[in-house]
């Protein structure tokens, strides 16, 4: 069995937390829960170029929001 998640020919989503951290995920594999869907269904590469322009600070939400205050 290949890995689900290197798949080229699959169809992706990409899923992101309340941290605002994101995931490409395979459409059809459920969403853990605490995660939406943010893009797609689109291409693998599609997929991972949204997290490369959208994803643009890995630091979680909340360290962001504490280190604003």
């Amino acid at each position: 069995m290949t890995n689900p998640f290197e798949d080229e020919n699959a169809e992706y989503q990409v899923l992101v937390n309340e941290e605002n951290q994101h995931s490409l995920w395979p459409t059809w594999i459920e969403a853990p829960t605490g995660w939406s869907a943010a893009f797609g269904t689109a291409g693998r590469q599609d997929c991972l170029d949204y997290i490369e322009a959208n994803w643009t600070d890995i630091r979680p939400a909340s360290l962001l929001g504490a280190l604003a205050r």
